[in-house]
């Protein structure tokens, strides 16, 4: 851990300029408190630094939060080996998974499935949804569906050769409509502040804006966490499918990376927000994907207080996905997934393994933060272009 000054600390080894410049613009906001902690993974965003532990004080940044409220991961352990998957054409299940989700930014269910139906009543039934239903009126038929950029769901071996089925998604259209629209609320309440960086507008707690953001984020944060147990059982289906057994769930680990919660740090009470962290409280189970034909990680939080209970989410972006268009070719990017069932096209580039950190790097310097359980390695991965 690097403390930069009393506002900003960080745990990343990999800390580009403009990433650390951005991150102390949002750590000199008055309401931050005690500081703002940057994790191992920590690059450029929007609104704020991917990979950072923003507490605030009676104020919550929307855009901060982001636009893909409630996006996270999740993970099973199934009770097959590698023998259930080894050798066989796992083209198929990759066609097969492909063919059960939507895949793609816009692309959502044709009609509501009778599966999805108790999750969209449950949606229906919290606060928030009326305002759901004011930014997407079809929100329901986007219940279980992927999505596109760094989103995926992969079929994975264990260091000990068991499957595990494996995805990261967030709360789609309908949370970036929520989101879109509580940015500009802020931004018109905070007109005429002197703000280091227009992202940065705020609103107030006790205000009316206020609570109508937190019924949205929670509302969103629900739906992300829906969307991937909606995904993960038609995922599990075709597993079945292509195994001709039905799949136990001996393990679930579920968690969010984009979302706000109202927690204790260091004796106060603060709205903390993670934008690309996961919950890491002693005990607490988490999930670290790395990028495309890299390893991804189960793990466990250590409770560290310093890094306000948090840990990377990710392996972090290094280059922009123009840059990394630019970068790397298609034989490369096929010579990175070979032995992996794969979408095989040049949409993809800008998700090569090496526009990210290396996940080693980045585990590494979360070494205080987690502790390794499982390693995971893909055999299945399904991308939306």
């Amino acid at each position: 851990m690097e403390r930069i000054n009393d506002r900003l600390l960080t745990w990343a080894s990999i800390l580009e300029p403009t990433t650390r410049a951005q991150a102390e613009r949002t750590a000199s906001m008055p309401f931050i408190h005690p500081y703002v902690a940057l994790m191992p993974d920590a690059h450029l965003g929007l609104g704020a630094t991917v990979g950072s532990v923003i507490p605030t004080d009676r104020a919550i940044i929307p855009a901060a939060v982001g636009v893909d409220i409630g996006c996270g991961m999740m993970a099973v352990r199934t009770q097959f080996t590698g023998d259930a998957v080894r050798g066989r054409n796992l083209a198929t299940l990759h066609e097969q998974i492909s063919r059960a989700i939507p895949l793609s930014a816009g692309r959502n269910n044709k009609k509501l499935r009778e599966t999805a139906a108790p999750r969209v009543q449950e949606l229906r039934d919290l606060p928030g949804a009326a305002q759901a239903d004011g930014v997407v009126r079809d929100w329901p038929l986007q219940l279980g569906s992927l999505g596109s950029g760094n989103h995926f769901i992969e079929v994975s071996l264990d260091e000990a050769d068991r499957v595990w089925l494996f995805l990261h998604s967030g709360s789609r259209g309908v949370g970036n409509k929520l989101a879109s629209k509580h940015i500009r609320v802020a931004q018109e309440r905070c007109r005429g502040t002197d703000l280091p960086d227009r992202d940065l507008a705020w609103l107030a707690e006790g205000t009316a804006e206020f609570y109508a953001y937190v019924e949205a984020l929670h509302w969103a944060q629900r739906f992300a966490a829906a969307n991937r147990e909606e995904m993960m059982d038609r995922v599990a289906d075709q597993v079945s499918r292509f195994t001709g057994e039905e799949v136990r769930r001996v393990q679930v680990v579920q968690c969010h990376h984009n979302y706000t919660e109202r927690e204790t740090h260091h004796g106060a009470e603060v709205w903390l927000s993670r934008k690309g962290a996961i919950s890491a409280r002693e005990g607490q189970w988490g999930l670290i994907p790395g990028s495309m034909g890299t390893a991804s990680y189960v793990v466990v939080g250590k409770g560290n207080a310093e890094a306000l209970m948090s840990a990377p989410h990710g392996a972090g972006r290094n280059h922009s996905r123009g840059a990394a268009r630019r970068m790397f070719t298609r034989a490369d990017l096929d010579r990175r997934m070979k032995g992996i069932a794969w979408g095989r096209s040049d949409a993809f580039l800008d998700e090569h393994p090496d526009a990210y950190k290396p996940i080693d790097r980045v585990m590494a310097d979360a070494a205080d933060l987690v502790e390794v359980r499982h390693t995971l390695r893909q055999v299945v991965n399904v991308k939306g272009d």
